[in-house]
């Protein structure tokens, strides 16, 4: 059980890491205003940027390390043991609520930031004028960011429900008291008696026993 632990929190984190450098690196080599061409009034030209790979990698990182610690974990309701921790499990809870609200939110963050970003050709209008999108600064950081702090409450809530579990097995396991793994079979007190061989008489004297008798 402590290998299977410490291979699905290594995996997890090393995705949760994976998830936040990409997401760092997109927030680094996005498009930025300066990079537009605007030669034309009604075109803008975006330059190529490394910032939509890296934002879709991230995005799908974070994923793969959510959909991992939660069928690692399997369904918290059903998880609840017969005499649970109230603080464990209030702490499991909060940690497995928290985790998916941060992880919707820099899901969306680090995708929509990779789909706005490769953006070629393509200008908007706004009150009349025309003007060139670019990603705002700190979306993909934001990400970044939230997806760390999604995989690591991920991460604890998953270890929080294994210690639960751990201690309704301990609880289980000693119910039965010191004296009541087996049935003592009494042994009798008095050694059955022994079986006495027959004796062999000699016919005269049968005989002379019966005359007397």
């Amino acid at each position: 059980m402590e290998r299977k632990v410490l291979i699905v929190c290594s995996f997890v984190g090393f995705l949760g890491l994976l998830s936040a450098a990409t997401g760092f690196g997109a927030e680094a080599t996005r498009i930025k205003g300066s990079d537009v061409d605007t030669t034309d009034p009604s075109q803008c030209s975006y330059p190529r940027s490394p910032a939509l790979g890296l934002g879709l990698t991230a995005a799908v990182s974070l994923m793969i390390a959510q959909i991992t610690i939660n069928v690692a974990t399997g369904c918290i309701c059903c998880r609840r043991g017969p005499h649970p921790s109230q603080s464990n499990w209030t702490i499991a809870l909060v940690c497995f609520v928290v985790s998916w609200f941060t992880f919707v939110i820099a899901f969306l963050l680090l995708l929509t930031g990779a789909a706005l970003n490769d953006q070629h050709g393509e200008e908007s209008m706004y009150f009349g004028s025309y003007y060139c999108y670019v990603v705002k600064p700190g979306v993909f950081a934001g990400g970044a960011v939230l997806s760390l702090a999604s995989v690591a409450l991920g991460i604890l809530y998953y270890l929080t429900l294994n210690s639960v579990k751990n201690n309704n097995s301990n609880l289980w396991g000693n119910s039965s008291g010191p004296h009541e793994g087996g049935i003592a079979m009494g042994q009798p007190q008095f050694p059955p008696p022994a079986s006495q061989d027959p004796v062999f008489v000699h016919e005269d004297t049968y005989m002379r026993r019966q005359q007397i008798t």
